[in-house]
């Protein structure tokens, strides 16, 4: 599967954005989908998941109740909703999908949230 990130953008603190990630080659249904983020100098990490069902998912605490993932099967797309962004949430932001213990990355989206 090829994946396609897109969305990221510059926003004042208490905005909004959406990513999108677009799939391509597969069904990104079959996968279990995320999102993570690495900010400059800090190692990648873990934002939000879905399960391939989409019945499931998980969270950052730190951003848990401000930021929301779906899935579009009809689209075959992932999306990160962000409401009340923070500066600290300033990051690039990658897509992946993994199922059977492979794990495909999108490339990244910058988000640049000022205060």
């Amino acid at each position: 599967v090829q994946l396609q990130a897109s969305g990221g953008g510059l926003v004042q603190t208490g905005g909004s954005l959406t990513l999108s990630c677009a799939a391509s080659g597969h069904t990104l249904s079959d996968f279990a989908a995320g999102w993570f983020r690495q900010a400059p100098g800090k190692e990648r990490e873990f934002v939000a998941v879905i399960s391939s069902t989409g019945d499931s998912t998980s969270y950052k605490d730190s951003v848990q109740g401000r930021f929301t993932i779906s899935r579009d099967v009809a689209k075959n797309t992932l999306s990160l909703q962000m409401n009340d962004l923070k500066p600290e949430d300033t990051a690039v932001y990658y897509c992946n999908g993994r199922r059977s213990g492979v794990v495909y990355w999108g490339q990244g989206t910058l988000v640049t949230v000022s205060s």
